[in-house]
């Protein structure tokens, strides 16, 4: 009987020391899975940074352009508003 009860409990030692190494390449997996999917968390992190930077440039330069626009509206607005009256002065005045 003993030997029996030897046998069972190399048995079940031999299964718990199976289901641990099948756990650990378990494991090894999930970890290399966190892994790949941090690292493309990093890199869309990254792209996601590049693309605000060109965003923020972008309005920069655009700001600038509407301000270059208000600047150049404001002096030939006037300047169109001038030569209207003169030809409007010329053509009233033959």
């Amino acid at each position: 009987m003993e030997q029996t009860q030897f046998e069972r409990i190399c048995d079940l030692l031999g299964e718990v020391r199976d289901n641990q190494k099948t756990q650990l390449e378990h494991q090894a997996q999930a970890l290399a899975l966190q892994r790949e999917q941090a690292e493309l968390a990093r890199r869309q992190f990254e792209k996601a940074k590049a693309l605000q930077e060109r965003a923020e440039a972008l309005q920069e330069r655009s700001a600038g352009l509407m301000d270059s626009g208000r600047k150049v509206f404001a002096i030939v607005v006037p300047i169109i508003a001038f030569l209207i009256l003169v030809l409007v002065v010329l053509m009233f005045w033959r």
